[in-house]
């Protein structure tokens, strides 16, 4: 189903590992739960394990499939009702050379993506990085919103310096430092908008970054926060403070990639960043028919009850672990 490519830095190395092992810790805690009280179901993996959302995400998400299926819902509806059926995506380059990242940036623009996602630092000087801003601003002017992502890896002393150096451009700097700290620290010296998106964490983080002023939106993964109950939430907050963000996840297939643009579709347009996807990275799709795909830089909302995916399961191979 999928193929070797670079490594994720927004993916925690160990997140797959200590998701099964967190699953295993809940497991017999909820049989006999009812997946169709999703607010009691939350409350009782809360009782039984602290922290984890990465595998909290993955029972939330098939209980809102399951209470969709058994209402005969679309999840979308179940989070508040969708606003639009074509679902706006984003593109996010590797760290590559100017030109190269310029080449993509246009041919993604063509393609009809709305926003572009730089990566930039890894540890390389900061002027190319600039050379790469400033190429793909050359290349595509305000066809695509730009979003510069450092990953966290860039200095306070280098994030201010593409700030000024591109004071023209009409980016957003996506978490450039690697603490909430660093980037309180220089805040008020840019010249740009700035989104968390690694150091949101949970709904505490969010409303501190959001009451305290620390940022201007977020880049948002739909497990990292705990699942589509969670995000729902999120998605309240940044709408009472005007806040955009984005609705995606770190990696997946055709459950995730539904279960974000689900949440996705009830965003407001305005506030909404765009839902980035796997998709173009995976081979195949595990449900053959209403497989989640991105066409012309959009997300067709699948119609169907639940996620409107029905995976099949024979592509999974043997369970990793069973309980009763």
């Amino acid at each position: 189903m999928g193929r070797n490519l670079p490594r994720r830095p927004d993916l925690p190395a160990t997140a797959r590992q200590g998701a099964v092992a967190a699953l295993e810790e809940m497991a017999q805690g909820l049989i006999g739960a009812d997946p169709l009280q999703l607010v009691q179901l939350r409350r009782k993996m809360d009782g039984l394990l602290n922290g984890h959302r990465y595998a909290k995400a993955a029972i939330d998400i098939a209980a809102h499939d399951l209470l969709g299926k058994h209402v005969g819902m679309r999840v979308a509806d179940l989070l508040g009702g969708a606003v639009t059926e074509r679902v706006p995506s984003y593109y996010a380059s590797g760290i590559g050379e100017p030109d190269e990242i310029a080449r993509i940036a246009e041919e993604r623009a063509g393609e009809g993506y709305p926003r572009m996602q730089i990566k930039v630092g890894g540890g390389r000087p900061i002027e190319i990085d600039i050379a790469v801003v400033r190429k793909v601003w050359e290349r595509v002017g305000t066809r695509m919103r730009l979003a510069v992502d450092g990953n966290r890896s860039l200095t306070m002393r280098d994030t201010l310096r593409l700030s000024r150096e591109c004071l023209d451009i009409p980016l957003i700097l996506e978490q450039p430092c690697n603490t909430i700290e660093e980037i309180k620290a220089i805040r008020s010296q840019l010249h740009h908008a700035v989104y968390l998106d690694e150091n949101g964490e949970d709904l505490n983080t969010v409303l501190r970054a959001v009451g305290d002023g620390i940022c201007d939106g977020f880049g948002m993964k739909v497990t990292r926060i705990g699942g589509l109950h969670a995000m729902a939430t999120f998605r309240d907050i940044c709408e009472t403070r005007s806040m955009p963000h984005t609705c995606d996840d770190a990696w997946g297939g055709d459950i995730i990639n539904a279960a974000c643009t689900h949440i996705g579709a009830t965003v407001q347009p305005r506030l909404l960043e765009g839902v980035w996807l796997a998709q173009p990275y995976v081979e195949g799709n595990y449900d053959q028919e209403n497989g989640v795909k991105i066409e012309g830089g959009h997300i067709k909302l699948p119609t169907g009850p639940g996620l409107g995916v029905i995976p099949d399961e024979s592509l999974f191979g043997a369970p990793v672990a069973s309980f009763g």
